[in-house]
């Protein structure tokens, strides 16, 4: 590939061609740490999970953006010292990473040999370029989300939009923002990634061009990405991964969230096993106990019907003092004359 060619490739083409295929080449060693770093405590993510996992994917360029979000714009994206410090570990990998795939690059796509410290010197340049652009991005797409907002906001008010409902309004509002939002987010990386094929375009063109043919560089690329000694390759991922997975489950019974204080349950004892001339004797007495209480109660209302019973018969012999009418005097028969 001529000079010619290789400028008519698109900086965002050679961008996304490198960034990211090493982004998501780093990624699954670098979760292995965060993994690890969760169960020991160190890390404490919250609503902010995503934007992470993000920065985290685009370390190459967001290395430095991290602390300058943090500790600049004092945006909070989590809690505890195993962040910054797995952006840091996150350093040598992306180095690694961006070196594999911009070798592969160079000789596949650009028919260029590969520099010497290739990764390194891409890695420089993308992270002091991201320190400075992925904040602005952060600074533009916040301004342009809030200014969105309040003009769909300013638009519902309108008197021909008053009528809608409550889901027809909420689906109008975050589809007018949203779309902004959506497009300026699109339009800024894609300008990110540009910049990133520019840094790509301009190694490339400092470097010499390949002489052999298209085979000959494919049997180069393959023999450039096995490394001399495979066993101690082998042996240094598989110690590594026995490594990390001891650690993981070492720390992670002492750090496994427990409920509060005032919220634990209470604790309930099991019951002893039931013992039947216990239960026998219990009964016997509950049936004891029951049977004086009914002759207690039964003599009690023997009394009281017998109280009853007296006071009605005083009331009949005592006349009632309210009864004024006159008693009539029985006058006696009147006897037969005698012969």
């Amino acid at each position: 590939m001529t000079m010619v060619d290789r400028e008519s490739m698109s900086p965002f083409k050679l961008g996304l061609g490198v960034l990211w295929a090493a982004s998501w080449t780093a990624l699954p060693i670098k979760m292995a740490f965060a993994l690890l770093f969760i169960a020991m405590g160190t890390i404490h993510l919250e609503t902010m999970l995503g934007i992470v996992f993000l920065l985290l994917l685009m370390s190459p360029v967001s290395v430095f953006a991290y602390f300058v979000l943090t500790a600049g714009m004092d945006v909070h994206l989590g809690e505890g010292v195993g962040l910054p410090i797995l952006f840091l570990l996150s350093i040598p990998v992306d180095i690694w990473a961006l070196g594999l795939v911009a070798r592969t690059m160079f000789l596949e796509k650009l028919r260029v040999e590969p520099p010497d410290s290739l990764g390194s010197s891409l890695w420089v340049r993308c992270a002091l370029a991201g320190a400075v652009y992925i904040p602005l991005l952060w600074f533009v797409e916040g301004q342009v989300t809030d200014i969105a907002r309040s003009v769909s906001q300013s638009l519902l008010e309108l008197d021909f939009l008053k009528h809608l409902g409550v889901a027809e309004r909420i689906s109008l509002d975050l589809t007018l923002w949203g779309s902004v939002s959506t497009i300026v987010l699109a339009l800024l990386v894609g300008i990110g990634f540009s910049i990133v094929g520019r840094f790509v375009r301009s190694l490339a063109n400092q470097g010499r061009p390949a002489g052999e043919d298209y085979r000959a560089l494919v049997y180069k690329w393959d023999v450039m990405r096995v490394p001399s000694d495979q066993v101690l390759m082998l042996g240094a991922f598989t110690s590594a991964g026995v490594v990390l997975g001891i650690l993981f489950w070492a720390f992670l019974p002492s750090t496994t969230p427990h409920p509060h204080e005032c919220c634990k349950p209470q604790e309930v004892k099991a019951e002893s096993h039931i013992d039947p001339q216990k239960a026998l004797g219990k009964a016997e007495k509950t049936l004891k106990d029951s049977e004086v209480k009914i002759a207690s109660l039964e003599k009690q209302a023997e009394e009281n019907k017998g109280k009853g019973g007296k006071e009605k018969a005083g009331a009949k012999e005592t006349a009632p003092r309210g009864d004024t009418k006159p008693h009539v005097e029985a006058k006696p028969a009147p006897q037969k004359a005698k012969p």
